[in-house]
């Protein structure tokens, strides 16, 4: 079977590489065939079918020698004992950097809760694409075959594979352009994550098969003969919508697959662009055309370059259907994207042909210039996913010089601001649309002409600007404003923010200033120096308890002695008189008679940093000072925040437990468990819950809910757990 899949690998070259040189595939099929010969495929398959179906994709994609030969070796590295150098001697440097990117790729973890980590996925992956997109368009590869091969993998693996394609992969070959790809990962994540609609969308469609190609067949044949007579040469064939966008048009319209009439599109291939026009205006005299259904992306192409001409009519029988218009080229970039510029040059040298290939890329420079500007990971992932948004529609404006911008909808002039340049928005003070002057929150339109009016004198973006603007890229151009504007002020507020918060916890702040832990929380949040953190909690990015305890938790590890001997914390001296108490174990500032209860997104025990929130009929619900949603809380309900701090150890039940969860990530190596389980019972550690899952190849996690006295014991264990071979890093989720 792989000599037939290598054969056929061959002959699909072959259609588009008119060289017979394929001396270095061939060695590269017979090096993966020797270093993956004892691996075995879920489906029991030889592991180098993989591989050579991955370069099959990318052949039918029409990439160049080295992209075939890095799809045949992707694995590889990774898998097997070759080396990068090995590789590169073997082959060239540039197919180890490929195969060398995948492989870095490959290593990626999907998560729909973490989202520092999903940010830096996505990071990870621009940076590859930025070096060289076919590492992309390997992974896309790669990914594809994998998807028609789930069958193979267990249910709950096939979901989360499916989502991770759906939420990333199929919107990048979307924005890559690659509509085979796009279209087959979307229908295959359908597949499995919707088996149910996924099925009775096939059985509706195959039943009404004969149906619509006879409806087709009369269309075409009738708009060949009008094509004729006017004397264009044209293709013209019929294609049903893929599974995945007549889905969405149901859940959008909510409507049944038999209250949708365009099922299918007709599409036709000219020549020249000049032929796309005349096709137009001979199919609009032939068929009513539906009014606000014609769209040209010839004259205004979308971001990922596609262009056609789109209209819908009433066809015969009073049935809408939709018609594409493109040239050979057009319908070339629509099925290809990215991958048609990385085409072997006819009886040339063999080398891509990628002069068209970096202007098709503004986005992708657009989204690393976010990567240098954005630290904040929530911040980066929005912008990110607006970015790859596949379902965002356009519109389309002009400049008073007559150049297009196109825009997301409900875009306003200061979208179109930034969108021309930064220093433009900075210095807007008004604009004219159509030359009438507008305001700031006007939504532009289809065929708009702007005209942005600035000044020297302004002074600068206004922060109401941030309720107005659509684009990310505005938004975050107005931020770095700001930021860059009021730094000095921030970084000082920040510092005296830290200051002060030391100072009502007793704390001596010189003695957590340590080089190395301030390195470790700087790497956490993302920050590149210890100014950039004190700025973040001067325009509130950070809550300054976040950075204190972090840096108290680096300073204990280093302690040999209980926490209750460390001189760090000084004597308490607080005046408890303001506060109530509480049979939780709490005091609460000016306030008595209510319940208190323990928040569980963040599970706070004794020794904690705790802030109460007063909830509407539920008392105060007590929080970590880090805990994410106390972070993120909006003006309105900061001001239900209340001082509560645990009481002293003696006023209450020594033997009382709290109920806490811990994350321990670790090797997926066979006995952790058990290793695992043996520390939490030999210190008598109540468990309450224990969830494991494998995440990539060769890590776990573990979610424990365990009861626990407070953070002193807390600490202990932790210090156990970390002593046990193959465990990397606990953390406490939410912190």
């Amino acid at each position: 079977m792989p000599d037939k899949l290598y054969e056929r690998l061959i002959e699909e070259i072959k259609k588009y590489h008119p060289s017979e040189d394929f001396e270095l595939i061939e060695k590269a099929y017979a090096l993966a065939k020797s270093a993956h010969i004892d691996q075995l495929r879920k489906s029991g398959e030889p592991y180098i079918v993989h591989p050579l179906e991955v370069a099959n994709v990318l052949a039918q994609l029409e990439l160049d020698k080295e992209s075939i030969i890095a799809g045949i070796l992707h694995d590889v590295i990774e898998d097997t004992e070759y080396s990068f150098d090995d590789i590169a001697k073997e082959f060239s440097e540039e197919v180890a950097l490929l195969v060398e990117g995948v492989t870095k790729l490959n290593m990626l973890e999907y998560s729909n809760d973490k989202e520092d980590i999903q940010a830096e996925n996505y990071r990870k992956m621009f940076i590859a694409m930025a070096k060289d997109i076919r590492v992309i368009l390997i992974k896309l590869a790669d990914r594809l075959h994998n998807m028609r091969t789930l069958k193979y993998m267990p249910e709950h693996k096939q979901k989360e594979i499916a989502k991770e394609t759906l939420n990333l992969y199929a919107p990048l070959a979307h924005r890559l352009g690659i509509s085979k790809v796009k279209t087959e990962l979307e229908d295959l994540s359908l597949k499995y994550l919707h088996p149910e609609a996924f099925y009775d969308l096939v059985e509706k469609i195959d039943t009404k098969k004969d149906e619509r190609e006879n409806y087709v067949t009369a269309i075409r044949e009738d708009l060949i003969t009008q094509l004729d007579k006017v004397g264009i040469k044209a293709e013209v064939d019929g294609r049903p919508k893929h599974f995945f966008s007549n889905y969405k048009k149901m859940i959008a319209q909510q409507k049944t697959i038999d209250q949708i009439f365009d099922l299918f599109a007709v599409r036709v291939v000219v020549d020249s662009v000049k032929d796309c026009y005349g096709v137009l205006g001979v199919i609009h005299d032939m068929y009513k055309p539906i009014p606000g259904r014609f769209k040209d992306y010839i004259a205004m192409p979308k971001a990922n370059n596609y262009q056609s001409l789109h209209t819908t009519l009433i066809g015969p029988e009073g049935k809408p259907f939709e018609m594409q218009i493109r040239t050979i080229e057009m319908h070339r970039t629509a099925e290809y994207g990215i991958a048609a510029h990385w085409k072997y040059k006819e009886g040339r040298t063999g080398k891509p042909n990628k002069e068209n290939a970096e202007q098709k890329l503004s986005w992708l420079r657009q989204i690393l210039e976010w990567q240098r500007d954005i630290s904040d990971n929530k911040e980066f992932m929005e912008a990110v996913k607006t970015e790859l948004d596949v379902f965002t529609d356009q519109v389309y404006a002009f400049t008073p010089t007559g150049d297009v911008i196109d825009l997301s909808t409900g875009s306003t002039p200061i979208d179109f601001a930034y969108h021309i340049h930064s220093a433009v928005g900075n210095k807007m003070v008004g604009a004219r649309v159509n030359g009438r002057i507008v305001n700031f929150d006007y939504e532009i339109k289809n065929g708009d002409r702007i005209e942005i009016l600035t000044s020297q004198n302004s002074n600068g973006p206004s922060r109401d600007w941030l309720k107005i603007v659509k684009s990310t890229q505005a938004k975050n151009k107005i931020q770095q404003w700001f930021r860059k504007q009021f730094k000095e002020e921030n970084i000082t507020r920040g510092k005296e923010m830290l200051d002060k918060y030391c100072k009502s916890k007793n704390i001596t702040m010189s003695d957590i200033m340590k080089p190395e832990w301030i390195d470790i929380v700087q790497r956490k949040y993302g920050f590149k120096d210890w100014d950039s953190i004190c700025a973040s909690i001067g325009h509130g990015g950070l809550k300054e308890g976040q950075i204190i305890n972090r840096l108290v938790d680096e300073y204990k590890k280093t302690q040999k002695v209980e926490d209750k001997d460390v001189l760090l914390i000084k004597e308490d001296t607080t005046d408890r008189s303001k506060y109530t108490k509480s049979k939780s174990g709490i005091v609460v500032e000016g306030l008595s008679d209510l319940a208190v209860r323990f928040s569980r997104c963040c599970s706070p025990v004794p020794g904690d940093e705790i802030i109460g929130f007063i909830t509407r009929g539920r008392g105060i619900s007590i929080h970590r000072t880090d805990c994410v949603n106390m972070i993120n809380l909006n003006e309105n309900d900061r001001e239900r925040l209340i001082e509560s701090e645990w009481q002293e150890v003696e006023e209450t039940d020594k033997k009382q437990l709290y109920i806490t969860e811990i994350q321990i990530i670790g090797s997926d190596r066979q006995g952790l468990l058990v290793d695992i389980s043996k520390v939490l019972t030999d210190g008598g550690t109540p468990v309450k819950a224990l969830n494991a899952r494998s995440v990539g190849t060769d890590k776990a996690v573990f979610n424990v809910t365990i009861q626990i006295n407070g953070v002193d014991q807390l600490s202990g264990l932790i210090k156990q757990l970390n002593n046990i071979k193959g465990v990397h890093e606990i953390i406490r989720p939410n912190s």
